[in-house]
């Protein structure tokens, strides 16, 4: 197999282990309080990859693990909101799909901090995405839901995040870059639960099936294969598989949850993927123009 297929492959293998650490995560905290399971999960995760960075950890200038440390308290802000998201909601299909506008929301903030100003492909997406949005969460009028706002704050916090991490991220070497800042945030949420969650007396068997779920498959194995596949798949081809997972999440909230998906809300998705096709939509143009330039010299 080519390594670009290659690549492709562990992108969707991450996107899908993404999109089941939605329902994981949900099942999970239904007994467990939602700051201990996020602190846990995250460091045991840590944990697992420290042998495979180790050599990476220690070749890094501790001013660096600083910033990156710093990075991963905007990380578990971004966490914060968005378990207690998926605990206040009765799906996730929906809460996915604002998640995804993430993407969108870089681009302003690069320009509030870093007097970025956005392209023009950003203000040709974002009337198809504020309709896309309003579509998908005006069911309550025009009023958004406990759940609804809580993944809008999560978005706008992991756009944060992308708009640092990818400043810095060049700096330090990727999967050490990810074990501090699974480790920052593990162990930020531990702090807290410690602080203000009490944990119950007895869990039961299947609460730590999905717990272990959340560790092994939807966090350890899915940055490895996404970490792994970045190194082969070139950046289009990435950036598009990973808008799947939004639409995988759905379908499993649609099969597991029978989270009712009206005309309405399959617009405000739809319309939603659309305006993160068009966002991308110059460098897909571009990456296929040099492809088939080097296509053109190689067969010269």
């Amino acid at each position: 197999m080519l390594p670009e297929r290659r690549g492709d492959l562990l992108i969707l293998t991450a996107t899908l282990l993404a999109s089941a650490g939605w329902l994981f995560s949900k099942e999970a905290i239904s007994a467990l309080p939602p700051a201990g399971f996020v602190g846990w999960r995250f460091v045991l995760a840590a944990l697992i990859l420290l042998p495979f960075c180790y050599r990476q950890l220690r070749a890094t200038s501790f001013a660096n693990l600083l910033k990156t440390a710093g990075i991963g308290l905007v990380m578990t802000l971004n966490l914060i909101f968005w378990i207690q998201a998926v605990m206040h909601s009765d799906g996730i299909g929906e809460g996915a799909f604002i998640m995804s506008l993430a993407m969108l929301m870089v681009p302003p903030l690069a320009w509030l901090l870093f007097r970025e100003r956005p392209g023009r492909q950003f203000w040709l997406a974002l009337p198809i995405a504020v309709t896309g949005l309003f579509l998908l969460t005006s069911g309550n009028g025009l009023s958004l839901s406990l759940g609804q706002l809580l993944f809008l704050l999560a978005s706008v916090s992991l756009a944060l995040y992308f708009s640092l991490n990818s400043r810095f991220a060049r700096r330090v070497d990727p999967m050490a870059l990810t074990f501090v800042q699974l480790a920052v945030t593990g162990v930020m949420h531990l702090g807290y639960s410690a602080l203000f969650e009490r944990w119950p007396e007895q869990v039961a068997p299947d609460i730590w099936g999905w717990f272990a779920a959340s560790v092994l498959l939807a966090t350890s194995l899915r940055f490895f294969c996404q970490s792994a596949g970045q190194k082969f798949s070139n950046v289009a081809n990435a950036a598009l598989i990973m808008m799947l997972e939004p639409i995988w999440t759905v379908l499993i909230s649609v099969f597991w949850y029978h989270e009712p998906m009206p005309v309405q809300k399959i617009m405000g998705c739809v319309l939603i993927l659309l305006a993160l096709l068009s966002f991308r939509s110059r460098a897909l143009y571009e990456w296929y123009r040099n492809r088939r330039a080097m296509k053109v010299r190689r067969e010269t």
